[in-house]
């Protein structure tokens, strides 16, 4: 029997996954943080810093309690958590390590073949086995390690060291043991993993269960094109047969977009379903979200069940943009209702309002800007500047 699920009730029951209803009570220490990046599954880590950089803004929407330095000690002193890659770079539990040996293997072929064409075959193998040799010799290792290394081509601006740094990383040899400023340290994956994660062996059909399930419960419900990209760790195919081989466990559920337009068609476990349909409201309050929140990954789906059409502009020319150069998502309830453009300005001290700009059909009322003005005071403090800064013409 398929489950019909009313739009409401979808975004409800999504912002209780991700952790933004606002009904988590308590302190977000080192173990509710650990265990918030697990239910998440990963979160993004991107070098742009206008507020604060996204992973420490995306932990701070789930919690004001939040400390930075609890999630340095879970990747660099505990080894609780590593940096690889889902879609793009992010901080993943190393209880997931053994399933991403299967993406390095795959991702050994596909780079060799894509990295080989900018960088050239010539020497390509030399320099990641001289970076893998200096690395195991030397222990944490950065790029400007390298510095004396030319350019080989101006892709990237990188120098062959770096793009067989990238390379070792990405295939599973080396790892992020800390960051230096922003700037990767890399090492041996065995002196960074720990050793119950890093020996840990699974076979390539469990690979894809476990993929498959924990993108699953993750997403609450989804397409096979949304299980398939969650992790960015399976084929399409890979997930139909998964499907096929665990229909009977399997809830099909349509779910309405906010446009009233048809049901998309997607899978949930029996709980999921079951929870989905008495999701309760959220708070009251106003959320300003960091772009690679896990709620907008997929913006196609953000769009069709909030309504919300979102897309980073800092590579579109400054004369065609839309919005701003970077400009956040603002969510209220369990609404989109705008988007703001705003940055922690170091030399003024403050926390500078450029504009914002309403959703169509949300009115602006006393109500939204006193909750609007709450949550930029809130964002103050963690961006620890002393003030907040209206520019004159800030409400488009």
């Amino acid at each position: 029997m398929t489950t019909l699920l009313d739009n409401q009730r979808a975004r409800r029951h999504l912002l209780s996954l991700y952790g933004l209803d606002g009904r988590q009570s308590g302190q977000m220490r080192k173990a509710e943080l650990e265990a918030a990046i697990d239910r998440l599954g990963f979160v993004q880590v991107d070098s742009v810093n206008v507020l604060e950089r996204a992973h420490h803004h995306i932990l701070h929407s789930r919690s004001q309690t939040y400390r930075r330095r609890d999630l340095q000690q879970l990747m660099e002193r505990d080894g609780a958590l590593f940096e690889n890659w889902t879609h793009d770079a992010s901080i993943i539990p190393s209880a997931f390590f053994p399933y991403w040996k299967h993406r390095f293997v795959r991702e050994k072929q596909r780079l060799r073949t894509r990295w080989k064409g900018h960088f050239g075959s010539e020497g390509f193998d030399d320099d990641i086995a001289r970076v893998r040799d200096h690395v195991a010799s030397n222990g944490p290792t950065l790029a400007r390690h390298f510095e004396g290394d030319k350019p080989s081509t101006g892709w990237w601006d990188w120098h062959p060291s770096k793009a067989a740094l990238e390379y070792l990383w990405r295939t599973g040899e080396l790892a992020i043991a800390r960051r230096d400023g922003f700037q990767k340290v890399y090492d041996l994956t065995q002196r960074v993993i720990p050793t119950n994660h890093h020996d840990a062996e699974v076979d390539h059909h469990a690979f894809i269960d476990w993929a498959c399930r924990q993108a699953l419960t993750r997403l609450g419900f989804a397409t096979r094109g949304e299980i398939a990209a969650f992790w960015a760790l399976l084929t399409p195919a890979e997930v139909e047969g998964w499907i096929a081989e665990n229909r009977d466990e399997l809830v099909p559920v349509q779910v309405q977009a906010i446009d009233g337009g048809k049901p998309r068609a997607c899978f949930a476990f029996p709980e999921a379903a079951e929870a989905a349909m008495h999701a309760a409201e959220p708070a009251d309050r106003v959320r300003i979200l960091s772009p690679f929140d896990p709620l907008l990954r997929d913006r196609a789906r953000t769009e069709r069940l909030f309504g919300f059409f979102y897309r980073i502009e800092i590579f579109v020319p400054e004369a065609k943009r839309q919005y701003g150069y970077y400009v956040y998502p603002v969510l209220r309830g369990d609404r989109a209702v705008g988007r703001i453009d705003v940055k922690a300005e170091r030399d003024r001290d403050a926390l500078v309002v450029r504009a914002f700009w309403p959703e169509p059909g949300v009115r602006v009322s006393r109500v939204l800007t006193g909750k609007l003005e709450a949550e930029l005071e809130r964002l103050r403090r963690f961006a620890g500047v002393s003030g907040v800064e209206f520019e004159d013409g800030w409400q488009r």
